[in-house]
């Protein structure tokens, strides 16, 4: 059974590449405000899902 969290954490990564892909503004130090939403919800659950990952 796939590992939920790592999942969501994986289809937040592909939004934001393909919205930096797509957006004008974004670049790798500003984010227009869907940008910054996107990375921070990949952050979000990339920290969660590796913290989950050290207590093991």
């Amino acid at each position: 059974m796939p590992d939920d969290l790592f999942q969501r954490y994986q289809a937040a990564h592909r939004a934001h590449q393909a919205h930096a892909k797509a957006c004008v503004s974004c670049t790798d130090q500003a984010r227009c405000l869907d940008g910054g939403r996107l990375w921070e919800s990949f952050m979000r659950l990339q920290d969660a899902y590796l913290q989950r990952k050290r207590r093991r």
